[in-house]
């Protein structure tokens, strides 16, 4: 990455004493990792983006849609390994604006569901950087469809609760638990597979039944996408026993029982070609 490059102006000053307007700041989301879930709106921006800072949980079939001549910067975090930590990435990008680079931040999922996304944008509207925002599939979103458990049901669900299961700048896991464990109700915890043991220790401990149905779905949409079903006290060994690691999401609630009635039917296989159907007739 030659910042020296990236930092040069794009529009030429008129004269000695004007100033590069910034340039724009487009922060989208590009969904769960199915490129083919992305929104009309993330496409048209990909396809454009001349210069793009995209994340680790960004799937490289989604960064197809990008233009060949287009300068991509990694900036991705995966769990306790950072290219570039959050406040740097702000930094990077509100110094790519200012010198009148336009650029288009690339997100898995939603920007403002667990994404930063809303720092971001806090930093950049400080800065007087103008920016847009495309939203995105959110991950929880991407698994319903895919596995087959509605995030909401009439029969198990009125209310869903998506939440973050990490520990963040190394403080303990300090959420509601009481709320959590209410009934009649979906939790989808973000990165909280490494804390699984203690979320499950805390909901059991704050009334949650142990034979509440559960899930893991790691790589939601992708094509080696698993999802492991089984109850609230069983649900740590589980992810022991089949090796379940990020990216994956916990899901917690009566509706997971009724995957099996709303497992999505495979898809059809393709239609060979012409070329194939002549030689399987003869």
């Amino acid at each position: 990455m030659n910042l020296v490059n990236l930092l040069t102006p794009t529009r030429p000053a008129t004269g000695a004493g004007d100033v590069v307007p910034p340039g724009t700041v487009t922060l989208a989301g590009a969904g769960p990792g199915d490129p083919e879930l992305l929104t009309v709106k993330a496409v048209k921006a990909l396809q454009a983006a001349r210069l793009v800072l995209y994340d680790h949980l960004v799937s490289p079939a989604v960064l197809e849609y990008l233009s060949p001549d287009a300068e991509r910067i990694y900036v991705g975090k995966e769990s306790s390994r950072h290219t570039l930590p959050q406040e740097s990435i702000i930094e990077l990008m509100v110094q790519l604006a200012r010198s009148g680079r336009s650029l288009l931040r690339l997100k898995g999922g939603d920007g403002y569901i667990f994404g930063r996304g809303g720092e971001e944008a806090h930093s950049l509207a400080a800065q007087g950087i103008p920016f847009s925002v495309i939203p995105g599939l959110t991950a929880a979103q991407g698994a319903a469809a895919s596995v087959g458990i509605p995030l909401t049901h009439r029969d198990h669900a009125a209310s869903l609760v998506l939440a973050t299961g990490h520990l963040r700048d190394g403080q303990g896991l300090d959420m509601d638990w009481a709320m959590l464990a209410r009934p009649r109700q979906t939790v989808v915890l973000y990165m909280g597979v490494n804390n699984l043991p203690e979320i499950c220790r805390q909901l059991t401990a704050h009334g949650l039944p142990g034979d509440t149905p559960a899930a893991l779905v790691e790589k939601a949409t992708l094509p080696d996408e698993r999802c492991i079903t089984g109850t609230l006290a069983d649900l740590p060994s589980l992810s022991l026993r089949h090796q379940v690691r990020p990216p994956a999401l916990i899901m917690i609630g009566s509706v997971v029982s009724v995957r099996a009635q709303l497992m999505p039917a495979p898809a059809p296989a393709a239609d060979p070609a012409p070329a194939a159907r002549h030689a399987m007739a003869g």
